[in-house]
């Protein structure tokens, strides 16, 4: 699964890819909590084990989804 976060003060977007097993609407439901809680940080856990601290005043939009196919390279008939 793969999460796309636009933050306000960047041009970029944050792309952090999650375990196959990652349910979407527990990943919703974190980060629900999170600004409801106004934490300063919203963390994630990469497929790699990798830690990301994004900060939740900061997002403006959240995408959640399966993890984009890889792009073919060639041509193919």
């Amino acid at each position: 699964m793969e999460i796309r976060i636009g933050l306000g003060d960047s041009m970029r977007e944050i792309e952090v890819e999650m375990d196959d097993g990652t349910d979407q609407a527990e990943v919703i439901e974190e980060f629900t909590k999170a600004q409801a809680d106004k934490e300063s940080l919203w963390w994630l856990t990469d497929r790699k084990g990798k830690k990301v601290g994004v900060p939740v005043n900061k997002i403006l939009f959240i995408e959640v989804g399966p993890t984009k196919e890889q792009r073919k390279v060639g041509f193919s008939a």
